[in-house]
């Protein structure tokens, strides 16, 4: 498959994931709904084997890899969360990994990855070009790549995290009215945006990003894909994609309600709710859908509002900087 995958893809995906990914649950808490004056399902995806959705994708690609190709094994290119996905998929495939970081990369992100077995080679995220990094990687061993994001595969991995937020949104006797997801380069939006037409086509998708690198939210204003320029702070690790992908956002444009950026201050605020109320750990990337529920940027007020917190893989001193800033307060409510 070259293009665009569809919601059979999905489907199928869901299907071939069942038993290899942790299928994890909807969360609730009446501080948020009071918050929000919404009714607020999150998905936490830090519970996810490797802490975070990308092991969706990076599952769904490896296991439809032709089985002669896994003999020579897996590269990608990744800031940590996809990296560890490539690395745990390659391990429950038998295959070996080479994964491209960040020389800047989270300590606990690096780790994680070794730990499942990969190879690791750093570069650096300012002047590197990471895809042509990973395919020259990839040609010198033969092996094959399996981007973060910018893949039919990935993207209809990631996908099946829509499904299951409607099935057990609906087991709840709710229907998705929204849904806001964290977004890099925009491969989960772009597959819960395929899952949602099929099966809640009436619920709107947010993009939620970080100021300074909030390409997909100014893309989608524009019509076409623009850069962020690189100077943005880098809390938020995991966003930190240049520009939105060529596939991923084919399929948002049409798709998307829109996008909106949330500031620091707000993804710290979050991260704080998230661990005192929900009991979860999320790291900055992770927390910027529910920064934005948090702090009133979405018409979420009457509505079944959903909430991706995408992942948990936080470096240890910047979640106690996160916790030092005082309790969590009661904030403002949505529009």
């Amino acid at each position: 498959m070259s293009g665009a995958p569809s919601f059979p893809d999905i489907e199928a995906a869901a299907a071939r994931l069942r038993g290899r990914v942790v299928r994890t649950p909807l969360l609730r808490h009446p501080l948020l709904d009071e918050i929000t004056g919404a009714t607020v399902l999150v998905k936490p995806e830090p519970l996810q084997r490797t802490g975070s959705f990308k092991l969706r994708g990076a599952t769904n690609a490896a296991l439809l890899m032709d089985p002669a190709a896994r003999r020579a094994g897996v590269v990608t290119h990744s800031s940590g969360n996809h990296g560890q996905a490539v690395a745990c998929a390659a391990r429950m495939l038998g295959m070996p990994a080479l994964v491209a970081m960040p020389a800047d990369a989270p300590a606990i992100k690096v780790g994680a990855t070794r730990r499942w077995g990969a190879e690791i080679a750093f570069f650096d995220r300012h002047g590197t070009d990471r895809e042509a990094l990973a395919a020259r990687l990839a040609a010198e061993r033969g092996a094959t790549v399996i981007p973060p994001f910018d893949h039919p595969h990935v993207i209809a991995g990631q996908g099946t995290l829509a499904v299951e937020m409607v099935e057990d949104a609906r087991a709840m006797g709710l229907a998705l009215d929204a849904l806001a997801v964290c977004t890099g380069g925009g491969g989960l939006a772009a597959g819960c945006a395929l899952a949602l037409e099929a099966l809640a086509p009436r619920a709107e998708i947010w993009a939620v990003e970080p100021e300074g690198w909030d390409d997909t939210r100014r893309s989608l204003e524009a019509g076409r894909r623009l850069a962020n320029d690189g100077t943005g702070e880098g809390l938020c690790d995991a966003l930190l994609s240049r520009e939105p992908g060529a596939l991923t956002f084919s399929i948002n444009l049409p798709r998307l309600a829109g996008g909106v950026a949330v500031t620091r201050a707000e993804v710290l605020r979050a991260m704080r709710f998230a661990f005192e109320h929900l009991k979860i750990v999320a790291e900055p990337g992770g927390a910027v859908a529910l920064a934005a529920a948090l702090a009133g940027r979405l018409a979420a007020r009457g509505r079944v509002l959903g909430v991706v917190v995408s992942g948990g893989n936080v470096d240890p001193a910047t979640f106690a900087g996160a916790l030092e800033r005082g309790p969590e307060g009661a904030g403002p409510p949505g529009p």
